[in-house]
């Protein structure tokens, strides 16, 4: 069962929880709270990684994507997996509500943050990956924080790509090292920005307001010192929005680490075989976490 923050107040929509909640779970059908003290003593000196999901979430697809992507993963001990969920989702609005969402990332990530300062003192590190909508929650809880974050990355980051030196500048620098994963074949990130934001059907990428979406170009220049390129996963492997996580857990291969974006052309890992993609952001992820 993985240990999750729960920020959310109900399963599927809703604001957000009057304050986190620690739970363990595998589904909705064995969620249990987890006494802080409990929680306190499992992460005592251990090298923390938070992950949390994107728009469109609910609580049951986020422990299943979220719990399913921690099997894969393999940290260099001693270290903790903590999933975080948040309210990204809608039950009316069928996507039509997602400029609001923004503001729903950014006031989980506050939560976050003062959860983190508050509670986290005794924990040897903190290292923080989103994916989509979430790389806005993990950036303003950063930017919040008092607690320096030892690694931060953005997969599929739903966030402008100028993210990293305009917007969320105060919380590059609080950052030991910054990676991301993007890909110009996601179809929904190229959809998104700057369409998401209602004005965009009047721009176009010569236009000073026009921005694309970070998890679709990579962070625009300059880049902060302490990014980590590359980030730029191959055309070819058409790795799409919902490819960084799966809310199911099919057999994946083993990737060898030290697992890195490789240059443009090359071919799909482990030859294609069911699973690769998660093989590879698992593996990315914990290369880069070590």
């Amino acid at each position: 069962m993985s240990l999750f923050l729960d920020l959310r107040y109900a399963p599927v929509g809703g604001d957000l929880a009057a304050q986190p909640k620690i739970v363990r779970a595998t589904s909705l059908a064995d969620y249990a709270m987890v006494a802080l003290s409990e929680f306190l003593a499992a992460i005592r000196g251990r090298h923390l990684l938070l992950a949390t999901h994107g728009y469109n979430v609910t609580r049951a697809a986020g422990i299943a994507s979220l719990g399913n992507w921690e099997q894969l993963l393999r940290l260099s001990e001693p270290a903790v997996y903590v999933g975080v969920l948040w309210p990204g989702d809608s039950t009316w609005a069928y996507g039509l509500d997602y400029p609001g969402e923004l503001s729903v990332a950014d006031h989980a990530g506050i939560m976050l943050a003062a959860f983190l300062d508050a509670n986290f003192q005794q924990a040897a590190s903190l290292s923080l990956v989103s994916h989509s909508l979430g790389a806005r929650v993990v950036l303003a809880a950063v930017r919040a924080m008092v607690r320096p974050v030892r690694r931060l990355t953005l997969m599929a980051g739903a966030v402008d790509d100028t993210c990293l030196n305009r917007e969320f500048a105060a919380a590059t620098g609080k950052v030991g090292a910054i990676s991301a994963l993007a890909s110009r074949k996601d179809t929904v990130l190229s959809r998104l920005f700057p369409l998401g934001n209602f004005i965009g059907e009047i721009l176009d990428a010569g236009h000073p307001w026009w921005h694309a979406a970070l998890g679709h170009c990579g962070p625009a220049q300059p880049w902060p010192p302490n990014f980590v390129a590359p980030f730029e996963i191959p055309d070819g492997w058409k790795f799409n929005h919902g490819n960084y996580l799966q809310t199911d857990l099919p057999p994946v291969p083993v990737l060898p680490l030290p697992v890195e974006v490789p240059v443009q052309g090359a071919e799909e890992p482990a030859g294609g075989a069911r699973g690769w993609q998660e093989a590879f952001t698992s593996g990315f992820e914990s290369s880069r976490f070590r």
